[in-house]
């Protein structure tokens, strides 16, 4: 499809900024970018389109602009919705400088729309052979019944098995239903493909990204067979069902986020000290959660994934809870509030996209709320298991309120700093005469306490001599000037202990 064709459709508005000269530029599909560097999904003459709300500067402006034009994009769409302005002058100039074709996409159209008359418009170019078969498909996209009766035609149009699964390993569409261990097995294949469409077997999986551009957020198709084997036209016709596929993606997505708006609001109300539970249970009806039962809560951190990547990895994550959902950002920390009582789905799609997270580590909090008065606890709850979380091992970690004893999740709300001084002032000390001497007085005082101070057990458990052992206990007691004696001292040596060794942590 030809970039003037797509400029010149009416209904859409397109202002070309940048690049008079390239409106005869060929293209092939659109992608919808969401990451500073989304070339790892790009393989050269695309569309792509981007809001403008995380390009606030020229540098970032031509960092991104220049690796887009190196990936052989076609043209850049920006999208001024989310910054309320025009299109700034510094990316005009960014891509003038080289040379890639820029345009305008008005307020009033949003992306999924630009994404449906790209489809729509390559459908059209077909050949003439195949164009009953598309224009059936296209009947099915725009008749409104959804994505089970698009990829319904497409298994008849194909005339071999088709399915749409998500990257959590949900099977949304097309049948029979497949093992939940070779649903979780195709996702995480298609999660760690390096391209697409690639073979898994006796069928291929191929891309149907949704509108936020992150594979973790996008849905594929799975084809019985080999399209590589099959007639141009057929194969054709598969990768024209996937990008339909995609456009119900979309859809979802953009439906999605207009649900979200109430979330932002409603979870500052939350973590505001004079929430009224009123006000909050009038706010969750709004947004379809039941009065008087419970509400799941979760807070989530992403480190090393870039930004937004949280938002959309819970987003995705609680699609497989079912009921409403509401996610939002604040204050750079991610939390999503839902209806299921059961979390075990949740987990699950936590297992299946772990692989995918590269060097990226996702930490995930839970708890629950027994009403709309209970919700700010609920939010902290969740918060405090997401820190415990994160002290334990692994690059995908999920705790829930009621695992953790009471007295951890006090502790995890002590900020970082304070836990670290406090056990390296109180058991500093012995850390460094075990290193210096090569003793076992840390290994010690961890039996003695977990033990409560019993001379007997301690002894029996290190297999010990009890003389032996009340000699490094009196060595502690030298050390850090506390008695582990008394009550009051090993509570602090515990603390000490659980913020330098983690016990009790994991």
């Amino acid at each position: 499809m030809r970039l003037g064709a797509l400029l010149d459709t009416p209904e859409l508005g397109l202002r070309l900024l940048a690049g008079e000269n390239a409106r005869d530029r060929e293209f092939g599909r659109v992608f919808q970018a969401t990451l500073r560097d989304p070339t790892r999904y790009l393989d050269g003459g695309e569309i792509v389109l981007c809001g403008l709300r995380w390009l606030p500067g020229r540098a970032d402006a031509d960092e991104f602009v220049g690796k887009l034009a190196a990936a052989g994009v076609t043209a850049l769409g920006a999208g001024t919705a989310e910054v309320g302005g025009p299109v700034p002058d510094y990316l005009v100039t960014a891509c003038e400088r080289v040379g890639l074709p820029l345009f305008e996409v008005p307020v009033s159209v949003s992306f999924a729309t630009v994404a449906e008359q790209v489809i729509l418009g390559l459908a059209a170019e077909r050949s003439a052979p195949a164009r009953d078969s598309h224009r059936r498909l296209v009947a099915a996209v725009t008749s409104g019944h959804g994505l089970s009766a698009l990829v319904e035609a497409g298994t008849e149009e194909l005339g071999t098995g088709c399915r749409v699964l998500s990257a959590t390993g949900q099977q949304l569409a097309g049948g029979p239903e497949l093992p939940a261990e070779r649903r979780t097995a195709l996702a995480r294949k298609f999660l760690r493909a390096e391209r697409l469409p690639c073979q898994d077997g006796p069928v291929t999986l191929l891309g149907a990204a949704g509108r936020s551009g992150h594979r973790i957020a996008s849905w594929f198709l799975v084809v019985d067979g080999d399209p590589a084997q099959w007639p141009p036209a057929r194969r054709e016709l598969a990768q024209e069902l996937a990008a339909l596929v995609g456009l119900e993606r979309s859809r979802v997505d953009e439906a999605r986020r207009i649900e979200n708006r109430a979330a932002e609001p409603l979870l500052r109300l939350v973590l505001a000290d004079d929430a009224a539970p009123g006000e909050l249970t009038s706010r969750l009806a709004a947004a379809g959660f039941a009065p008087q039962e419970p509400v799941a809560t979760l807070s989530a951190e992403v480190r090393g994934g870039g930004p937004g990547l949280a938002q959309v990895l819970v987003e995705e994550l609680l699609s497989t809870t079912g009921g409403p959902v509401l996610v939002a950002t604040v204050g750079g920390e991610t939390f999503g509030l839902f209806s299921s009582r059961d979390t075990a789905a949740l987990r699950e799609a936590v297992h299946t996209i772990e692989p995918a997270l590269g060097s990226a580590r996702l930490t995930l909090g839970l708890s629950r709320a027994a009403d709309a008065a209970g919700l700010r606890a609920g939010v902290q709850e969740a918060r405090h298991a997401r820190t415990l979380a994160g002290l334990t091992p692994g690059r995908a970690t999920v705790l829930s309120g009621d695992e953790v004893a009471s007295h951890l999740l006090l502790l995890a709300a002590v900020p970082e700093d304070l836990r670290r001084t406090f056990g390296e002032k109180v058991l500093g000390p012995v850390l460094a005469y075990d290193a210096a001497h090569g003793s076992e007085l840390i290994t010690t005082l961890k039996a003695f306490l977990e033990n409560s101070g019993s001379w007997t057990q301690t002894s029996a458990t290190l297999h010990l001599h009890v003389n032996t052992l009340r000699y490094r206990i009196t060595r502690i007691g030298e050390l850090t000037g506390r008695d582990p004696s008394r009550f009051a001292d090993r509570v602090d040596l515990y603390l000490a202990g659980c913020f330098t060794q983690n016990w009790g942590w994991s």
